[in-house]
C-alpha cells in the first residue's frame, strides 16, 4: 500500500477535526493525518511534529512523533496504526483515563499567560470578529480548519 495513496491532501482539505476520536483519543484522528500528509508532501499550512496541540497526545502516551511517523510510512490504516500506538505506548492508560483526558482537551480553553490570549484573540479576530461561540481550543481549530477552505465564518 503507498502513503500516496491513504494520504490526504492538506492543501486542498483540512485534517479530521481534533474531537473526532480513534481508540477514545481525541487529536489522534488529526495526527495521523498529518503525519501520512507529510510524509506524502501534501501538508500544506500544517504541522506534523509533536508540538502544538498535537504534544498533548504525544506527552499522555509517552510516545515519539517520530516513532509514529516511522511507524505511518509502513502504510498501515487507522486501526493498524492504534494497535500499533497502544503495544508501544510508554504510558498506558484505561478507558476511563483516555476518556477523562479526551473529555479535558475537548472543553479546554486558551486561558493563562497573556501571550496565548492575546494570539487567541487576535486569531479570532481575523477569522470573525462576530462569533461569540468560539470558547475552547477545539472551537478554533474547527473554525480556523472551515475558514482556510473558504468556508464562512
Amino acid at each position: 500500500m503507498s502513503i500516496s495513496v491513504i494520504a490526504p491532501d492538506l492543501t486542498q482539505r483540512p485534517p479530521r477535526s481534533p474531537r473526532v476520536r480513534l481508540g477514545g483519543f481525541v487529536l489522534l484522528p488529526r495526527i495521523l493525518d498529518k503525519g501520512r500528509a507529510a510524509l506524502a508532501g501534501k501538508l500544506g499550512e500544517y504541522h506534523y511534529a509533536g508540538k502544538g496541540m498535537d504534544r498533548h497526545f504525544f506527552k499522555f502516551v509517552g510516545l515519539d512523533h517520530e516513532a509514529l511517523k516511522q511507524e505511518l510510512a509502513k502504510g498501515g490504516g487507522d486501526w493498524e496504526i492504534l494497535n500499533w500506538i497502544q503495544a508501544n505506548a510508554k504510558h498506558q492508560h484505561q478507558p476511563w483515563e483516555i476518556a477523562a483526558w479526551g473529555e479535558y482537551h475537548e472543553h479546554r480553553t486558551p486561558d493563562g499567560d497573556i501571550e496565548t490570549l492575546e494570539f487567541i484573540t487576535e486569531q479570532l479576530r481575523k477569522l470573525s470578529a462576530l462569533r461569540e461561540d468560539i470558547h475552547t481550543w477545539f472551537d478554533y481549530l474547527d473554525l480556523d480548519d472551515h475558514c482556510t477552505f473558504g468556508g464562512k465564518a
